[in-house]
């Protein structure tokens, strides 16, 4: 208010000086120079491999997601490296409000049904508030649906489902550069073991490295904390190629892991790089806007 009620004041003191339509382009520019400048696309999509990038869906857009994992490359000719084989995932995500995104999905490996909340609660902008990251909350439930065996059949419908918790930090350095930490719990209401534990904590880091205009380098790393989980599992690594084609967004994936969602690639990933147990993938994302055109 005090910026506007100067910028006025100017052009009343400068009115026998300018014309009125210099005095209007005065004011503008006074306002615009101290204006307030939010950071856009730290992440080009909401996703950045299999998890979740800082990014929301505006208000009223409906995002369709189709998320695809082949086999293992090593093994070779036989199954065309990996490609007989596919693990596929299909959600939407849906932006209630600029910071608020809500989102479902169903993933062919271990028949899951997912959903989940992200909310944007800061935003990273430049000018008279300079604010240096962006951080958003994510909460996810999961169930897995496939049918239990004799043996199972005493467990409860609740005992299938898992939730997984996290706080997304980002920064945008450049044009080109951003990178993103992702403090997670996961929590399992049922583990297959004694040995293994129902509460997962780990660490994901990702990065985004822009090539051209319209490709750029992806990678995350999620880092499990010791314990008999981290004993028995491998940390998920993954690298990928963003490639903006107009109307959606393709990602190029190569990955440790066959799972989608937070409950399967942090806690429950058993491939390992050096044995070229990777997995070629990708994610296809279509936007539909489903507000009135102005």
């Amino acid at each position: 208010m005090i910026k506007r009620i100067l910028a006025i004041t100017i052009c009343l003191l400068s009115y026998k000086a300018f014309s009125q339509g210099d005095l209007m382009n005065l004011a503008d520019s006074l306002l615009e120079s101290d204006q307030e400048k939010f950071v856009n696309a730290t992440f080009k999509g909401t996703r950045i491999v299999n998890g979740h990038s800082i990014e929301t869906r505006a208000a009223k857009d409906l995002d369709f997601i189709i998320s695809h994992r082949f086999g293992t490359i090593n093994k070779g000719i036989y199954d065309l490296f990996g490609l007989d084989q596919a693990t596929i995932r299909f959600g939407f995500d849906y932006g209630l409000t600029n910071q608020l995104t809500i989102g479902i999905g169903r993933s062919s490996f271990e028949k899951t049904y997912d959903g989940f909340l992200k909310y944007k609660v800061l935003r990273q902008q430049r000018g008279s508030r300079n604010i240096p990251l962006s951080i958003a909350l994510f909460s996810s439930i999961a169930m897995n649906t496939t049918r239990f065996n004799e043996s199972e059949e005493w467990r409860s419908e609740s005992s299938r489902l898992s939730y997984a918790y996290q706080i997304l930090v980002a920064r945008k350095f450049s044009e080109r550069f951003s990178l993103q930490v992702s403090p997670t719990l996961i929590h399992r209401n049922f583990v297959e073991t004694n040995e293994d534990e129902n509460d997962v904590y780990s660490t994901g880091f990702a990065g985004r490295f822009k090539l051209t205009k319209r490709v750029a380098l992806t990678g995350e790393y999620y880092y499990v904390f010791p314990g008999e989980t981290a004993d028995q599992f491998k940390n998920a690594f993954s690298l990928g190629f963003d490639i903006e084609t107009g109307g959606h967004v393709f990602q190029l994936h190569f990955t440790n892991s066959q799972g989608m969602i937070e409950k399967s690639f942090i806690p429950e990933t058993t491939a390992s790089w050096s044995k070229r147990e990777i997995y070629i993938g990708f994610n296809i994302s279509r936007i539909f806007s489903l507000g009135k055109e102005k």
